[in-house]
């Protein structure tokens, strides 16, 4: 990632941290904006995937496949009796995040794409993967990323959906 890259990413994240004030949960005030992975969505006809979180740093499942224009409400479970979070985005955006919350351990945000979840508790994250590409989805948490806490999502581009049903 370029040095510009760099900074607009710790512009965004430091920007939606001292607005929010919040604590990683959905409060429903957060602005739908465009991302590179997509763009909030809403759960009305939304495929549910679920996502449980366990303490030895994983995500289950750990890949996932969507394709371009659909929309996912995530059902993420904390199976584990510590703190995990999950974030959206593509692997230079959480790579910065994750630098990010090294150095700012407390930093608090509320973002469609990212909630914690407390052990034993659930949160959903909806999302509409409109651009087709690999991206992932992984805990920020100081540890848990670096432990590889991370998965991956696979959006298959609408030309090659139609392509596979013509043939």
């Amino acid at each position: 990632m370029n040095h510009r890259a760099v900074a607009a990413v710790v512009l965004a994240l430091s920007a939606a941290a001292a607005v929010a004030g919040g604590n990683h949960a959905k409060t429903g005030a957060a602005e739908r904006q465009q991302t590179a992975w997509g763009i909030a969505g809403s759960a009305h006809q939304a495929r549910a995937i679920e996502i449980a979180m366990t303490d030895d740093m994983r995500f289950a499942p750990g890949q996932i496949e969507v394709r371009q224009g659909e929309t996912i409400r995530f059902v993420v479970r904390n199976k584990g009796r510590t703190l995990h979070e999950i974030v959206l985005g593509t692997r230079d955006a959480l790579d910065g995040h994750a630098a990010l919350m090294a150095k700012f351990p407390g930093m608090e945000h509320d973002e469609p794409h990212m909630t914690h979840v407390k052990p034993g508790a659930r949160q959903e994250i909806v999302w509409n993967f409109n651009r087709p590409g690999e991206f992932h989805y992984a805990c920020l948490i100081p540890g848990h990323y670096q432990a590889g806490m991370v998965g991956a999502i696979r959006v298959t581009p609408s030309a090659q959906i139609n392509e596979r049903k013509k043939t």
